[in-house]
């Protein structure tokens, strides 16, 4: 059950009132001293004002590819003057949303800071996303003000009119940078409840339509005290680069939770290939990388693995990493990969291990503070080597916006991710593989739905399908099979053009890499789409060899 929630600091109440109800909560947890909290929390102050006293005003908290940097006293100044802005300015009040739309920048890191400081709600999304995906994000969380990177501003307007949209890093003289310069950097953070809602995470989903997760000040914190200071372990000298946007939770605490809770510097990319990410790990002395498997399989298949010689740690998520990868990196350069599984929902890592405790080809085990079981069909716990569903528990969980879906994701207590996986004798969790049909590919979750819906636009298409095939470099790509209307031949030009419309409707990661045109469709004798008889052709593919 829920913990009791205290009184909100909230003015506009939207997030606490589209919390899911209490009896539908899965257990919280507070199993180890680090996880206790006041009543009053701004995770922003704790994050950045903290960590000035802490590590001094002059120490390297953002660097960047091109040579900007950013001290701790320079990043607290300018989330200052964002609080400012938003307050008096643009009259936020505690409790609205914010939706922030950009790549991963120095002034993103601070706009997300600025919001929290005011007392407002993220709402995250990522710079790739296109119009018909951010609307219903913000249908459901209904934000009073975008800040957006001038070069994704003009899409958020254009899909979302009634929506007051500042852009940054552009060189009008409404821009927020501009208006942050005639701004003291002094602001008095609002004095939220460790309970108020801070974030609002949209998830990939399976369907489609968008679930938004809600997470509170103390769950930001949270990820920090447990996976962040059992088993990442920064350092002040480390640099610490990730190859996930910040609207992905993961790329968030690997690169702004973690970093200013220690006292360390990230290098904050946009996007970079695998070989550019090697490139740049070795010209700016990375010691911690965190990215998909897909980027380490690549590096080593490049011979690029030297590049990283100097990398201490390095984490790996967003799907379960190839034993052969993992083996070769520490065979080669000895580095001992952190693998780890994560959701949305619990914002960050919870099962993992690292240095001496990993076990090659084991996610890993619990990370403290939280309690992990596989689960049969009946919700019973099963024990070691028999295959179920992964429930967890611990300080942080899932709490949809409003969503008849939390009923599914949140089972007996337990927080249920829709991931297969097996004990062993010794507490070590092993992946066997995903329960729905989403689609994991390169680290990204791709709903096949979704995709279905962006290709069904095509004007030369009647129906699709879309399952996942394997792939050996990005674990599994996007298949669509495809009707066409009569009279069009599916040939390589209209495989191409089909995958060209889908970059122009859903974010470009999302196109099927594997175009396959049929007459008709497998269906039951009710109509349902039989999505098993497709996979059962690349199954017999793989089989045979093809």
């Amino acid at each position: 059950m829920a913990v009791p929630l205290s009184p909100t600091s909230h003015l506009d109440t939207f997030a606490r009132d589209h919390l899911p109800p209490a009896e539908l909560w899965p257990t919280i947890e507070f199993s180890t001293p680090e996880l206790t909290y006041p009543a009053r929390l701004n995770a922003a102050t704790e994050l950045i004002d903290a960590a000035v006293v802490r590590h001094g005003p002059h120490r390297p908290a953002l660097r960047t590819p091109a040579g900007e940097l950013w001290t701790y006293g320079t990043l607290r100044t300018r989330a200052n003057q964002v609080a400012q802005v938003l307050t008096e300015d643009l009259g936020l009040v505690p409790g609205r949303r914010v939706l922030l739309r950009a790549p991963n920048t120095p002034w993103t890191v601070a706009c997300w800071l600025g919001v929290l400081k005011a007392g407002g709600v993220v709402v995250t999304t990522m710079a790739a996303l296109r119009a018909r995906e951010i609307v219903p994000i913000a249908e459901r969380t209904r934000p009073a003000v975008a800040l957006a990177d001038h070069r994704f501003a003009d899409e958020i307007r254009a899909a979302l009119p009634g929506l007051t949209v500042v852009e940054y890093g552009g060189s009008g003289p409404d821009d927020l940078v501009a208006r942050c310069a005639a701004k003291s950097g002094e602001f008095d953070d609002v004095a939220t409840a460790a309970d108020d809602v801070a974030l609002l995470c949209p998830t990939s989903g399976s369907t489609g339509i968008p679930k938004i997760t809600m997470h509170f000040h103390r769950d930001v914190l949270s990820i920090d005290n447990t996976f962040g200071r059992h088993l990442l372990r920064l350092r002040e000298d480390d640099l610490v680069a990730c190859t996930a946007p910040f609207a992905f939770t993961f790329g968030l605490g690997m690169l702004v939770v973690f970093p200013l809770r220690a006292g360390a510097c990230a290098l904050l990319t946009e996007a970079a290939t695998p070989a550019r990410l090697a490139a740049l790990v070795e010209e700016h002395g990375v010691t911690v990388l965190a990215t998909a498997p897909t980027a380490y399989k690549a590096i080593v298949r490049g011979g690029l693995e030297g590049q990283l010689s100097g990398v201490r740690i390095g984490v790996s998520a967003g799907e379960h990493i190839p034993l052969t990868t993992w083996q070769e990196l520490r065979d080669r350069i000895g580095l001992k990969v952190v693998d780890g599984i994560g959701a949305t929902e619990l914002l960050h890592i919870f099962i993992s291990a690292a240095g001496d405790d990993i076990r090659p080809g084991a996610t890993g085990r619990p990370v403290p503070g939280y309690r992990a079981a596989v689960l049969g069909l009946d919700g019973e716990e099963l024990g070691p080597g028999e295959p179920g569903r992964l429930g967890v528990i611990g300080p942080v969980g899932c709490r949809y916006l409003d969503d008849k879906r939390q009923q599914d994701y949140v089972v007996g207590g337990w927080n249920v991710t829709g991931d297969i996986f097996h004990r062993d004798e010794d507490g070590y969790f092993h992946y066997h593989a995903r329960s729905d049909n989403m689609i994991v590919s390169s680290g990204y979750n791709i709903g096949g739905p979704e995709v279905e819906a962006a290709i069904d636009t095509h004007p030369d298409v009647v129906e699709s399908a879309v399952v996942a095939r394997p792939d050996p470099e990005r674990g599994s790509v996007v298949c669509a099979f495809v009707v066409l209307r009569e009279g069009v031949t599916g040939d390589p030009a209209k495989a191409r053009e089909i995958q060209d419309h889908v970059k122009q409707v859903l974010a470009p990661y999302k196109y099927p890499r594997d175009v396959r045109f049929h007459d008709v469709l497998p269906r039951n004798t009710s109509g349902k789409l039989q999505r098993f008889a497709l996979r059962e052709i690349i199954e017999a593919e793989q089989a045979a060899g093809q």
